[in-house]
């Protein structure tokens, strides 16, 4: 049979119109590879045209949809064919099976490690976002992701390490290699649908060493602690209020400083003065009970109209980030009116003040949500701890009263 025309088809879509009878078209002859056909049905208003693969197998006629003429051309309609189904049925292999064969570009996989972060409610599916476009801009977007080599992504990291710029060096490095590591797994991964296969056979970040983690040791002995929360409650300097307060809880309870800048109403628990978490950063639901003198300082505070308890300064549909809490921190202690401390420093210095207040180290890992690994913990106990929680914080508000209270005497005397 010979191959189509235009003209053969734009005649047969006629045909369809005044027969109100369906009508299929076949490119080619078709031996071995099965066949281009186009299926063109009569509708109440319309004629229909889709191009479809058609393949014999196991005596049994199987189609598969590529497009709809004229949107996919003739010409495009066949190259697709020749590309993804040919080659499968020659295999003998089902075109139901069959895919777009294109190697995925590098914007191609970051785009899908993005959306994978984001399905996955990451938090920090953002941050990655504006890392991996600024990348791909400088690998080549539309180059095959495959094709990437080592070198290329030690030259990217290299001037920005050489600019003293090491944190963002090793976030670089990071973003490329969990990209890839997430597209070498999704090849294979039956969970999904993978709009574009990336044939990858090696990660080109995964040789690349990672910059020595500085592990923090820092904490604020009871002195520090009064003196940084009494600047917080009247600093010499006009603040964000929303900044201060954010700090303060940040000590009162020894969370994490993303969950706390972003705390919302439908998490405060006014009633039962309980602070819950759908989802934290271990993945796991999470929530406590606070301080006498936390939920005092939370009740004290009133939700913008987005409800947001701490928004940020520069668009109050938003909540204040991590990043600005802890640059707002630097500027005080660069002003060497606080003590010198990062937000980290304050869950360490929680952890540390609340084991001398009488805290159990089990208990301060269980209001700070860290992940216990031992199998009962991981498998079998489903208990929440909420009343051990509460006494717990009773017994570290006590504390943290008597240390003002301290403080407020020493001044009066």
């Amino acid at each position: 049979m010979p191959s189509l025309t235009d003209g053969e088809i734009r005649r047969a879509l006629k045909q369809v119109e005044q027969s109100g009878k369906q009508l299929s078209l076949v490119d080619g002859e078709g031996h071995g590879t099965g066949r281009l056909v186009l299926v063109m049905k009569p509708m109440p208003t319309r004629v229909t045209a889709d191009w479809m693969a058609q393949q014999w197998r196991d005596q049994k006629r199987i189609k598969k949809k590529l497009g709809s003429y004229p949107g996919m051309t003739l010409s495009e309609a066949r190259k697709v064919f020749d590309r993804d189904f040919a080659h499968v049925i020659q295999k003998g292999r089902s075109i139901k099976i069959a895919g777009d064969t294109r190697p995925g570009t590098v914007a191609d996989l970051f785009e899908a490690y993005v959306a994978y972060l984001k399905d996955s409610r990451k938090s920090s599916w953002r941050q990655a976002e504006k890392g991996l476009n600024t990348i791909a801009d400088t690998l080549g977007r539309n180059r095959p992701a495959r094709d990437i080599e080592p070198d290329e992504v030690t030259e990217l990291i290299r001037p920005i390490y050489e600019r003293g710029k090491r944190s963002m060096a090793d976030h670089v490095r990071s973003y490329i290699r969990s990209a890839y590591s997430w597209g070498m797994k999704s090849e294979h991964d039956y969970r999904a649908a993978s709009a574009r296969r990336f044939q990858l056979v090696y990660n080109p970040a995964a040789g690349i060493p990672t910059e020595p983690k500085n592990v923090g040791t820092r904490w604020l002995d009871e002195e520090e602690f009064l003196r940084l929360y009494r600047w917080l409650e009247c600093p010499d300097t006009p603040v964000h209020p929303p900044y201060t307060r954010a700090v303060r809880i940040l000590m009162l309870t020894g969370q994490r400083v993303e969950e706390i800048a972003r705390l919302h109403v439908d998490q405060w628990d006014a009633k039962e003065r309980i602070i819950d978490w759908s989802k934290t950063k271990n993945g796991k639901p999470h929530a406590i009970p606070v301080p006498e003198i936390a939920a005092d300082l939370i009740e004290s505070i009133k939700p913008n109209v987005h409800g947001w308890f701490f928004p940020s300064a520069m668009d109050p549909s938003k909540p204040v980030s991590h990043g600005t809490l802890y640059s707002f921190m630097w500027r005080q202690r660069n002003r060497e009116v606080t003590p010198v401390v990062t937000n980290r420093d304050l869950r360490r210095t929680w952890k540390m003040l609340a084991g001398k207040a009488g805290l159990s180290k089990e208990i301060r890992d269980r209001i700070q949500n860290h992940t216990l690994q031992d199998v009962s913990s991981k498998s079998y106990d489903r208990w929440n701890y909420m009343p051990e929680k509460r006494a717990a914080m009773r017994k570290w508000n006590a504390f943290v009263k008597s240390l003002l209270s301290k403080k407020r005497l020493k001044a009066a005397s």
